[in-house]
């Protein structure tokens, strides 16, 4: 049986807890279905707070600020999240502050030409979410980089001489014109979208779905 090709495109930032999530089930989704899938997948980025100066911002302060929430909401909304990445095998640890992450997009747009993107999304998800690192600060990107394997001199010149960064605007502002305002944004085939981190049983579902109806 020959495998069918799907393309994923997964838009999402470093700083989203449900990015974490929605990749963790996609790939759940896409064990559960085998070799009856050939998956291409690639990372957009999208920044849920491109203003943040370095350094970051007390995360309680910055969420309470920017969505109208109290400190007890907040933390019942973190246990919300710690939950469902228990649920699809994702470690949420304490993340006390929130970061600006334009250079990490410039890393991943340059992972994607390395053929090591979606590897390296899923080291600097688990850098801020699990371990509360900076995923703007360029020690921890280059660590995350060559966790999986790529070159840290080639890393520290893409990083240190801004390389990259009118592509990732340029893609920001093309999915913000598609209408996406929030992320995950899961784009099957160009045509098909899920949004939010779902379980493994939608992506699952939506897949076969497409699958179907491109039979």
């Amino acid at each position: 049986m020959t495998a069918q090709q799907i393309q994923i495109d997964f838009v999402s930032d470093v700083a989203c807890p449900w990015c974490a999530i929605g990749l963790s089930s996609l790939q759940q989704a896409l064990a559960q279905l085998g070799d009856s899938i050939d998956a291409h997948i690639v990372m957009h980025p999208f920044e849920l707070n491109p203003t943040m100066t370095a350094g970051g911002q007390d995360a309680v302060e910055y969420l309470s600020r920017k969505y109208g929430r109290t400190p007890e909401q907040i933390a019942e909304t973190q246990a919300m999240i710690r939950e469902r990445g228990a649920a699809v095998g994702f470690e949420f640890g304490s993340r006390t502050r929130v970061y600006n992450t334009f250079d990490a997009h410039r890393l991943l747009h340059w992972a994607g030409v390395e053929g090591k993107q979606v590897a390296l999304k899923q080291a600097l998800l688990r850098a801020y979410h699990t371990d509360g690192k900076d995923p703007g600060n360029h020690d921890v990107l280059i660590e995350a980089a060559r966790s999986v394997g790529l070159d840290a001199e080639k890393v520290r010149d893409v990083l240190e001489n801004n390389r990259f960064a009118d592509e990732v605007r340029a893609e920001e502002q093309e999915y913000q014109a598609m209408g996406i305002q929030s992320v995950p944004a899961v784009i099957f085939n160009r045509r098909y979208l899920v949004s939010g981190g779902q379980p493994a049983e939608v992506f699952e579902q939506a897949i076969r779905q497409i699958v179907s109806e491109s039979a």
